[in-house]
């Protein structure tokens, strides 16, 4: 673990960091509470969050709306014990020693709500697969 606390650093990259990413930490957030440090950033970042994943968030109770995407480097990644991609191909630089998944998750630019709430929804159930695979590790 990277963090002084022992706690796991998980990473989520997304092209634009402004829908699935951003999901997938607020869910990450919400979820792992105080029991893992969160960061998002994309190879191409948006100028704001997708308010389509924005919508589907609030309607679970988890606010993204102040989140801002953020440029992947790769301090971030290597700085990160958990990178998760999510449809940005060879744009994350890889390090030994981290643990990478890639999840194919459809891009929600572009759909409509229930197409977004569809891929939240995928998102939620990975997180939470994601938090129990963390807890066995520790």
């Amino acid at each position: 673990m990277t963090s002084t606390e022992m706690k796991p650093t998980v990473l989520f990259v997304c092209v634009h960091n402004a829908g699935r990413s951003q999901m997938a930490a607020g869910f990450l957030r919400e979820l792992g509470a105080d029991r893992v440090e969160v960061r998002s950033a994309g190879n191409e970042p948006r100028d704001m969050i997708n308010p389509t994943a924005a919508e589907a968030m609030a309607e679970v109770g988890i606010d993204i709306t102040d989140q801002q995407p953020k440029i992947l480097t790769p301090d971030t990644v290597k700085t990160s014990d958990v990178v998760i991609t999510m449809g940005c191909g060879d744009a994350c630089p890889i390090f030994p020693g981290k643990r990478y998944e890639d999840w194919e998750l459809d891009d929600p630019a572009g759909q409509g709500i229930e197409t977004v709430r569809n891929i939240r929804d995928d998102i939620r159930a990975r997180i939470k697969a994601l938090l129990n695979s963390l807890e066995d590790a520790s």
